[in-house]
């Protein structure tokens, strides 16, 4: 476990006021983010340090030749310096998987009005 006593700038959000030392922050700790970045909205966050996020999306019926509207659920980390809360937007960020259904990391949190 590396301990840091800097913040460093992911270079895709911007750095959180408060501070943390969860070694799974992209901004406190070692974790990198690549991949998928994309903003959606959290619809549960019962788990341990672990929010649940909700994409829709329309998808595309081939026999009927209509298109019909799907969604996906994604669990994401949510780094204490963040903390984002049940009906929050949220911008994610692919990682490494941390655990078996979470490969995905909170960046930063959305204000209603953007």
């Amino acid at each position: 476990m590396v301990k840091r006593k800097y913040s460093r700038s992911i270079g895709i959000a911007p750095i959180p006021k408060r501070t943390c030392d969860d070694p799974n922050c992209p901004f406190h700790g070692t974790l990198s983010v690549r991949g998928r970045i994309f903003e959606s909205d959290v619809v549960s966050d019962r788990m341990n340090k672990t929010v649940t996020v909700q994409q829709s999306h329309l998808e595309l019926i081939r026999k009927y030749k209509r298109y019909g509207r799907s969604t996906t659920r994604i669990h994401a980390h949510n780094p204490p310096c963040i903390d984002a809360k049940e009906g929050d937007r949220v911008r994610i960020g692919e990682c490494r998987p941390l655990a078996k259904t979470v490969s995905f990391v909170v960046i930063e949190k959305i204000e209603k009005g953007e």
